[in-house]
């Protein structure tokens, strides 16, 4: 009996899986579905002439990647179930392609149709009917391009993206996320009390009320898209004062609602509003906790009238005021009032500034916001020249104005010392260091020395054996 050679058998078994691993690879190529079943998408994009791709017969690996699946440029490819690339017929063959293009926009792997739009960032996209996106060129709060060349710098302090900020422009983070109207001229240079330094005395290198007042400084909030710092900082300043000045028996979060809806006169509320005024209201008028009246918050785009005032006050005599109504919110019943007393302001010399803090607590700082401001994320802040060679839409500023509650002092890399304040700002703890920023001290950087206020909360005996 005849027998096969021990090697024809294996070169006939190396065969046989050869053609069966084509035979498998044939069945599932062939069994996909065809890809322009219902028109071609991208019929504009450069597949096969971009790899300079065109294959006789069949080639399997005649391929690239379209659209989540997988295209071919091989004359196998032109069958009745195609699975051509896009320009396989105009590129290879020199004809037009069997099947109409799909009408519309390429985003993202999806077809978008006629007017149809997306948003990138700030910036709405609308899909054209030349099958073009054509996008709006607003400069966006968050800008990745300034981010990047902040922190390639070398500017003493680092940039990011605070999520809250992504999707708004820089003229709506300029309009909904400030607030403070810069004081008239009569109020900017109303009279400033001078702290005098005693002979020989010598301020510490560093300072924050939070470890000379532990449980008496209160964390910041987040004024949201609510254009209302000037309410939430003069809150924020009062808060610390009343507990610091009441010994700890009173530490009331002060309610910066209490002030949006009811401090009306020449105020604008979540559209605006004046230091002088918030402190002229929390003397004669007094607001209650946090607590009592919650932050309602508005959104940039919420029409409509603002909310009403949903608390009241009267007279006991010596200056002192008592709520006529029950706490806006439900579950608490302590509707007690806090007031102060007249405001004062202090002279720009940061010497000054930093005496008065650290014997009477934080204090209340104006300052000019610039774009850059927005992406800080941690360092010692000051503004920085990104954007100067950019077109003027992309350079804005607006009046904010914060609690500066301590200072310090860094040494560069290059041994220079860099003295810079504290201060809580009022876009939440997700923002900048726990809702916190340092800033370039002794320079009046941003204006931030220009107009300080202090103030003392309006304590008596009473009071401290109320609570």
């Amino acid at each position: 009996m005849w027998r096969c050679p021990l090697g024809l058998l294996l070169l006939l078994s190396l065969a046989g899986h050869v053609a069966l691993g084509a035979k498998q690879g044939r069945v599932r190529r062939e069994l996909a579905p065809g890809l322009h079943l219902r028109g071609i998408r991208d019929a504009g994009g450069r597949y096969c002439q971009e790899q300079d791709l065109c294959c006789r017969g069949r080639a399997d690996d005649c391929a690239l990647p379209y659209l989540g699946a997988i295209c071919y440029c091989d004359l196998f490819c032109n069958r009745t179930v195609s699975d051509c690339c896009p320009d396989f017929w105009d590129f290879c063959l020199g004809v037009p392609p069997p099947f109409p293009p799909i009408q519309g926009c390429m985003h993202g792997g999806r077809i978008y149709p006629v007017l149809g739009t997306y948003w990138d960032n700030c910036n709405r996209c609308t899909c054209q009917e030349n099958r073009q996106w054509q996008c709006d060129q607003e400069p966006c709060l968050v800008d990745p391009d300034m981010i990047k060349a902040i922190n390639q710098g070398n500017y003493g302090w680092q940039a990011g993206n605070h999520s809250a900020f992504w999707g708004m422009t820089l003229d709506e983070g300029i309009r909904y996320r400030l607030g403070t109207i810069r004081p008239s001229s009569l109020v900017m240079n109303m009279h400033e009390i001078y702290t005098v330094l005693n002979p020989g005395e010598v301020l510490p290198t560093a300072f924050e009320a939070s470890e000379k007042w532990p449980n008496l400084i209160h964390e910041p909030l987040d004024q949201g898209n609510c254009a209302g710092s000037w309410a939430f900082s003069t809150a924020a300043v009062a808060s610390d004062r009343v507990s610091i000045h009441s010994l700890g028996h009173m530490t009331p979060v002060l309610s910066p609602q209490n002030l949006l809806s009811c401090d009306t006169h020449q105020q604008q509320g979540c559209r605006g509003g004046r230091l002088d005024g918030a402190w002229w209201f929390l003397r004669r008028r007094g607001v209650v906790s946090d607590h009592c009246y919650p932050f309602s918050g508005r959104e940039r785009d919420e029409a409509g009238p603002a909310p009403p005032c949903m608390m009241h006050s009267r007279a006991m005599g010596r200056g002192k005021r008592q709520a006529t109504a029950r706490c806006p919110n439900s579950h608490v019943n302590n509707n007690d009032i806090y007031q102060v007393t007249p405001v004062y302001r202090l002279g720009s010399n940061d010497k000054e500034i930093m005496k008065e803090l650290m014997e009477n607590g934080p204090v209340q700082a104006l300052m000019e916001v610039h774009e850059d401001f927005f992406l800080y994320k941690g360092g010692i802040y000051s503004h920085t020249p990104v954007s100067l060679g950019r077109p003027e839409r992309y350079r804005r500023h607006g009046t904010h104005s914060v609690k500066i509650t301590g200072w310090g002092e860094e040494t560069l890399p290059d041994g220079r010392t860099l003295k810079y304040w504290t201060a809580a700002n009022s876009w939440g703890p997700a923002w900048g260091e726990r809702g916190h920023f340092r800033i370039v001290r002794g320079v009046n950087e941003c204006d931030i020395e220009s107009f300080v206020l202090g103030v003392w909360g309006r304590v008596g005996m009473e009071d401290m054996g109320h609570h």
